[in-house]
């Protein structure tokens, strides 16, 4: 696994790899230059997180498939971003040492090296140790050496009537160059030979991917369900796509491409129409990655490496089958007895109606307390989906104001907007067209709430805007009233179900009047001013993060209670990494929970020794970003949308705001109590930049299982027990 971090609902990380080069931070010598974990092997780490996951015997089957399938998707976008952003930059002559003074050549060979390990130990990990568990639970994934001549005749019949009619073999030869390869696309290399000239020819296949990956073989008297990878099926069945030539040899392979879309922003031009060209250039980036089966011979090798431009370092030799992130289509088989125990998420307490089978009113709700809202364990569709659509039907609500940053296909919440500028009512959205692979998906949803009279902008010129805010303008006694929505997850009900995340809702006057400021100034031209609640970027959210991490120092040097904990998914930016070495330095207790890419190097003394760094990765993708600053016994805490990152703090409209409800409080002291224990399952960062996984006792029994803790703990906060 948005992989905000692809994952999107099929569990692609996606968010967590856009660029993030430069930082406005100079090294001013207070410590040791090897004091950064390099961001991209780091990324790596995270990845290997996610195997370990696959690997584990405990994991119900089909959810270590899962994990396999996520693996390989999140390593597919790591290249075709990172690792290619990374080798343009050196082709052009623009890539620069990184921060501890790793040389561009040498940061890509250490990629290369671990990338290589990771994916030969993922592939052994799906053969040696889930495929064996996927047999004896009565899952087959067969080769065409398993089928019997029963078997192989009903195939025969499947590929004719299904498969054949889809196919394309392409010859390469003096009237037929070698074909583009698209990105991501599985393809098997032929050679075949003329028995009346013997000469030799070579075609290349493209397996089609708008067939099923694994295609189900027909219903086993022994109640088995049984498939056979496409490619396989396929590669037996070559006669027929070559009649009249001897097949010689047959070998899959896979390229990734540099998918990474460049924008050179114009005020002048239609930000649209530049983007869609971009797209259409997408497709056709250089060759980053070489996978082939460890059985493909030297000749077809070498004709690959010679035509792609491919290098040996950028060749992957794996055991079949390639492309495990096909896996997912394995995972989505009905057998809940094979995965976690389903979790239906709850409405939020505070958003209870009063009686069964109500609707709740949630402007009274609203208006009655401020509300914190935790998904997924708190349902988005009966909160935050629910107010919307709502306010899209109320005839007191005069406005909504919303930022869009990835959403689903079918979205209830776009359909909301739409439905409320129908109504008559002012509606503003903010799209950010340029959201990673979504951006084909956010231009088209863009034009549909354009049609409808939505006041569509797409944010300022060289930002994206990632801050997640929603504002409901409601007309009450003569008077106007603000209903605003701060979140750290996406507007996108499918994700919600599969992301960790936190939405605040509040009537507070002075955020009412933040947001309508920040919404005003996001389809305006600038954000300038600061804000009594919120800290926003570009301008004030790195300086007031580094104000309270200095308060926090100065408060630990003077013998004052401190403290500073963080929850993000990300943490590499060098100048809050080195303001918090120094609190760290100072005596402050420092705890960071960081789902993914983390540049600190903890437990070193003197300048990290009281910095402790915890992973959690689960059935959810941790995703919330919350900033926890002690102040004495006046706590300061933040939740929002941005990571630590060079392009969260400088290159992005982020918002993040403070939290002040004492019960609120308590209930993210007491999440961040249960991360950070000894008993609950997490990894842990060491110095040396090794994650080290803890998921039993000294005695062997598991550690407790965080998410599941927080369900539990969700539904006693459900009956007030909370």
């Amino acid at each position: 696994m948005e992989p905000d971090a692809v994952i999107d609902d099929t569990g692609l990380i996606t968010d967590s790899l856009d660029d993030d080069y430069g930082a406005p931070w100079t090294d001013d010598g207070t410590f040791p230059k090897d004091r950064f974990l390099d961001r991209e092997l780091s990324w790596l780490s995270f990845n290997q997180r996610v195997l370990e996951l696959a690997e584990d015997d405990s994991l119900p089957l089909l959810e270590r498939v899962n994990f396999l399938a996520i693996f390989a998707s999140n390593l597919d976008e790591f290249f075709m971003v990172r690792v290619a952003g990374l080798k343009r930059r050196i082709m052009t002559g623009l890539a620069v040492p990184t921060n501890v003074g790793t040389a561009p050549l040498d940061v890509l060979a250490q990629i290369s090296q671990k990338a290589h390990e990771l994916q030969l130990r993922h592939a052994i990990a799906f053969r040696d140790l889930v495929k064996p568990k996927l047999d004896k639970a009565g899952i087959h994934i067969e080769g065409w050496a398993d089928l019997d001549e029963e078997d192989r005749s009903r195939v025969d019949e499947i590929f004719a009537n299904q498969i054949f009619p889809v196919l394309t073999p392409l010859a390469v030869d003096p009237a037929h160059p070698f074909p583009y390869i698209s990105g991501l696309s599985l393809n098997l290399a032929v050679r075949v030979r003329s028995p009346k000239t013997g000469k030799e020819e070579f075609a290349r296949l493209k397996v089609p991917n708008v067939l099923a990956r694994f295609i189900q073989l027909p219903d086993d008297e022994r109640g088995l369900l049984r498939f056979i990878p496409l490619e396989d099926l396929i590669s037996y069945h070559l006669e027929e796509l070559f009649p009249g030539m001897e097949v010689l040899e047959h070998h899959e392979f896979r390229v990734t491409r540099n998918e990474d879309v460049e924008i050179e922003e114009d005020e002048s031009e239609n930000l649209i129409q530049s983007l869609e060209r971009e797209l259409l250039k997408r497709r056709f980036g250089p060759p980053i990655r070489l996978e082939i089966t460890d059985d493909m011979d030297e000749r077809t090798l070498d004709l690959l490496v010679r035509e792609l431009g491919i290098t040996d370092q950028e060749v992957y030799r794996l055991p079949a089958p390639l492309d495990l992130s096909g896996l997912y289509e394995v995972y989505r088989l009905e057998r809940p007895e094979l995965k976690y125990n389903k979790h239906v998420p709850v409405t939020s307490a505070a958003l209870q109606p009063s009686e069964p089978n109500a609707q709740t009113d949630l402007f009274a709700a609203i208006s009655k307390r401020e509300v914190l809202v935790h998904h997924p364990y708190e349902s988005f569709a009966t909160s935050i989906q629910a107010l919307l659509e709502q306010a899209a039907r109320d005839p007191k609500v005069l406005a909504i104001k919303q930022t869009l940053y990835r959403t689903s296909g079918d979205s209830p919440i776009v359909e909301a907007l739409i439905n409320a500028a129908e109504a008559g009512k002012a509606v503003l959205a903010v799209v950010e067209i340029k959201a990673r692979f979504d951006e084909t998906a956010n231009i088209n949803w863009a034009r549909q709430l354009e049609r409808a009279g939505v006041h569509v902008v797409y944010g300022m010129v060289g930002l994206k805007t990632h801050c997640k805010l929603a504002l409901i303008v409601r007309q009450e006694d003569g008077e106007l009233r603000h209903y605003s929505h701060i979140g750290t997850g996406n507007y996108n009900p499918k994700t919600s179900r599969l992301y960790e995340d936190i939405g605040y809702l509040t009537t507070d006057p002075q955020i009412g009047k933040d947001l309508t400021r920040l919404f005003n100034e996001l389809s305006g031209y600038a954000i300038e001013k600061k804000f009594k609640r919120l800290l926003v970027s570009p301008l004030h959210l790195r300086k007031g993060l580094l104000k309270r991490i200095r308060v926090e120092t100065e408060n630990a040097a003077a013998g004052l209670a401190s403290g500073i904990r963080i929850k993000v998914n990300s943490l590499v930016d060098e100048a809050i990494i080195d303001a918090l070495y120094r609190a760290s330095e100072a005596g402050v207790p420092i705890d960071l929970w960081v789902r993914g890419i983390c540049s600190v190097r903890p437990g070193v003394n003197p300048y990290s020794s009281n910095i402790r760094v915890r992973s959690i990765l689960g059935r959810y993708l941790e995703h919330s970003r919350v900033f926890w600053f002690q102040n004495g016994d006046d706590p300061q805490v933040f939740i929002g949308s941005a990571d630590l990152m060079h392009r969260n703090l400088d290159r992005r409209i982020e918002a993040v705001v403070r939290l002040v409800d004492a019960q609120q409080l308590d209930q993210l002291r007491t999440l961040f109590d249960m991360a950070m224990s000894n008993n609950t399952a997490s990894w842990w960062l060491n110095s040396d930049g090794e994650w080290e996984r803890h998921s039993r006792s000294e005695a062997g029994a598991p550690l407790r299982d965080l998410q599941n803790a927080v369900m539990r703990k969700i539904a006693l906060r459900k009956r007030g027990n909370w």
